[in-house]
């Protein structure tokens, strides 16, 4: 497949009061047109910042790109001036963010807000532009798109107005589409829509997706591949089937058991990830995961872990992969709830993929 984005090595950090914060340390990943990449890990792990780099959107200062390349459809991104952005934004490469109320403008009526970016990127006059909004609003889903052109945001629900945000996102037909935490503001069965949506539009559109999110049901969903994230790294990735029934790195097992079980009769308790995610001012020698992980050896405190090959398609960053370590499985206990979670989300996607 066409690679159509490549991230090499990236660094990103930010000069605050308590020092410099090492947010994303030597990040490398790519995305494949038409693809569906998930980027997941709790809070402060380091995703949306990546993202947010993809798109040039951090402040510089405090925030500062120390190393690295971020290659889009050949080019480097991290060498363009920002006038060359503002034409990326928008038309090549469009964003959703998690709260569409602040990123909506509460004084312009929805349709202006969509028409602002076809007349800037497709060069539209405004009628066509306004044409082609209410095309938009009716292809994510909203109903009487004539009269709601017109109504601003405050007229919507939370689940529409993150519709209104796709169609703005999708205006210009970009070639990649980032979604941060899209659905997180939303109830389950919004939720479960604008997913669907997603998918469906991502079909008609050919787009490529970074979709951004901290909910492994959401991924099984939505993704082709996964990479998971732990303190400004990524620490395994692979295909959804094989970060659901073949996860290596102990913090993966750890998120997979740390969800809830869709089982009624379940009554066994959530687990839990001991301790907290370390302090990036300071970065912890050897696997930024040791302290937190019941299976760590000497070596997790001295020496960082390389990415070790499980397949072509799956690495994982864990010393417990080395052909010297002892055979450690995760506990009974997380790899039942590791098989109710694979039943409950991975088996739907096989069952399309099969179709």
């Amino acid at each position: 497949m066409e690679r159509l984005l490549e991230v090499k090595d990236l660094e990103v950090s930010f000069q605050t009061y308590g020092g410099e914060v090492k947010a994303v340390r030597g990040v490398n990943f790519h995305l494949n047109k038409g693809e569906t990449l998930a980027i997941v890990g709790e809070s402060g792990s380091g995703k949306s910042v990546t993202s947010q780099t993809i798109m040039r959107l951090i402040p510089m200062p405090p925030g500062k790109i120390a190393n690295g390349q971020i290659l889009f459809d050949g080019d480097d991104i991290v060498k363009k001036t920002d006038k060359q952005m503002e034409q990326i934004r928008g038309k090549d490469i469009g964003m959703i963010f998690q709260d569409p109320m602040t990123s909506l403008n509460p004084t312009m009526k929805v349709g202006n807000q969509i028409t602002e970016v076809l007349v800037k990127h497709s060069n539209m006059s405004k009628a066509q532009a306004k044409e082609r909004a209410i095309e938009l609003l009716t292809l994510v889903g909203i109903p009487f798109p004539e009269q709601r052109v017109n109504q601003y945001p405050h007229e919507f629900s939370g689940g529409m107005r993150q519709r209104v945000m796709i169609a703005i996102a999708l205006a210009s037909n970009p070639k990649l589409l980032i979604a941060d935490e899209p659905t997180t503001a939303l109830d389950v069965t919004i939720q479960a829509q604008i997913l669907e949506l997603m998918k469906e539009l991502q079909k008609k559109m050919d787009t490529a997706i970074i979709f951004i999110t901290h909910d492994l049901g959401v991924v099984a969903n939505v993704a082709d591949r996964v990479a998971v994230m732990y303190a400004g790294q990524i620490v395994e990735t692979g295909t959804v089937d094989e970060i659901f029934y073949n996860p290596q790195h102990p913090y993966t097992w750890g998120l997979l058991a740390s969800m809830p079980s869709l089982d009624n009769d379940s009554k066994e308790e959530l687990a839990a990830i001991p301790g907290t995610p370390p302090d990036l001012t300071n970065p912890p020698k050897g696997d930024a995961f040791a302290p937190r992980n019941p299976y760590a050896m000497k070596i997790d405190f001295e020496q960082e872990p390389p990415m070790f090959k499980v397949s072509d398609t799956h690495y994982a960053k864990t010393w417990l992969l080395h052909p010297d370590a002892p055979k450690v499985e995760p506990p009974e206990s997380v790899k039942r709830r590791m098989r109710q979670l694979a039943n409950t989300y991975a088996k739907p996607v096989l069952a399309k993929e099969g179709e």
